[in-house]
């Protein structure tokens, strides 16, 4: 597969073909940012790992040069930024299982400034060879612009394709802000209970924003915690982990 950007890249975990890695894929991720799949989509890899019939994908867009960075990662170049985020991504894909991760190598500035036509044809393609019946990217009440920019993005490739080739549920998760402020039907409680350990350990990849000073470790564990807790007021605790998402599906129809 061809993408627009030249350091763009397909990576397989278990070195099957990349046509039979895009064509089992069930479930697929649509982030930003390395680590934003972890972040967001647990429930998806959770679904999928280890199971013959589901697979997880997973699409970054951006390039990772843009990541905040002081303690360990202070004197990292942006170009050495970029490598280690990527091979971080890929470690994050080989602990997952995934069926593939595709890395687009846009410049998060470009992404958030409107530059999305590349960026939405490259995701129409994957999608087109992938036919995953499930998509979980970001939402729109997400704050960080980029996050907003990729979801735009990905809703106009869904919306191009023909009406047969649309997944059946696309969901907006949480990064950069809760959704816990959701009400009724219009918020999916996603139960990752059973996928704690791995959780843990997909976002305990990413070294480089750990030790560049973002907890993402303790914050994203903590926020599923709180959710399982807070989430109902009249009951004990049920579930011990718990993601939230919206569902975005009318607007790809």
């Amino acid at each position: 597969m061809r993408f627009h950007h030249s350091g763009a890249s397909l990576y397989v975990p278990d070195q099957l073909p990349v046509g039979e890695a895009l064509r089992r894929t069930t479930h697929l991720g649509i982030g930003a940012h390395h680590d934003d799949l972890e972040i967001m989509a647990l429930h998806g890899i959770g679904e999928c790992y280890q199971r013959p019939d589901r697979w997880f994908g997973g699409v970054i867009c951006t390039d990772g040069a843009g990541s905040p960075r002081t303690g360990a990662m202070a004197d990292m170049s942006d170009e050495g930024m970029k490598i280690i985020r990527a091979e971080e991504q890929q470690a994050a894909a080989r602990i997952g299982r995934y069926s593939f991760v595709a890395q687009l190598d846009y410049a998060s500035r470009s992404l958030s400034q409107g530059g999305h036509a590349h960026v939405v044809q490259d995701i129409t393609n994957l999608i087109q060879a992938a036919r995953p019946k499930v998509v979980y990217t970001h939402n729109p009440a997400d704050k960080h612009p980029t996050h907003v920019a990729v979801l735009q993005a990905a809703i106009q490739a869904m919306r191009d394709l023909p009406a047969a080739q649309r997944p059946a549920l696309v969901m907006g998760c949480e990064v950069w802000r809760d959704l816990d402020w959701l009400c009724g039907d219009d918020r999916i409680e996603l139960d990752v209970s059973s996928f704690e350990s791995l959780g843990r350990s997909l976002i305990e990849v990413f070294v480089s924003q750990i030790s560049g000073g973002k907890h993402y470790d303790r914050a994203i564990i903590g926020r599923r915690h709180a959710h399982a807790t807070f989430g109902e007021a009249h009951s004990v605790d049920l579930r011990s982990s718990v993601t939230l998402a919206m569902d975005l599906t009318p607007l790809i129809q």
